[in-house]
């Protein structure tokens, strides 16, 4: 009786999961979209105020600071690709694990790299937003 409970249960809950993982592709090809565009108001969108933007340069930045540095150029992704992302819902949060391959200039000059990249994606109010990103450059 508890597994036929169980598996009706699981049943039911798996068009949502299903849901969460398009919603988050869709966020992270709206992030990937919007930096290559220097796009502010849809960073703002996707965002969370609280966000905690950890570059593979060791480099931390705010919110704002980040959005600030795509819009005037001085981080200029000329390209950023997912190769490969594996999705893991936590409910109303949501982990990320990409390889991507990003390129463009930045402080230290032009940028071709490999990463490895972790996204933390919270759902407020029906309406995901990123509150944490670290890369891992691996090539």
């Amino acid at each position: 009786m508890h597994f036929k409970f169980f598996a009706a249960a699981i049943l039911f809950m798996a068009p949502a999961f299903g849901g969460a993982d398009d919603e988050i592709r869709a966020a992270e090809s709206a992030w990937t979209s919007a930096i290559k565009a220097k796009n502010a108001a849809a960073l703002q969108s996707l965002l969370a105020d609280t966000l905690i933007y950890a570059h593979s340069t060791g480099i931390v930045d705010s919110k704002a600071d980040y959005i600030a540095k795509v819009t005037s150029g001085r981080q200029l992704y000329t390209g950023a690709e997912h190769e490969s992302m594996t999705i893991k819902n936590h409910g109303d949060t949501v982990i990320v694990h990409a390889r991507m391959h990003m390129w463009g200039t930045n402080q230290a000059g032009k940028f071709d790299d490999i990463v490895m990249a972790m996204h933390t994606w919270l759902n407020r109010n029906g309406k995901w937003q990123l509150v944490a990103h670290q890369t891992t450059k691996i090539k």
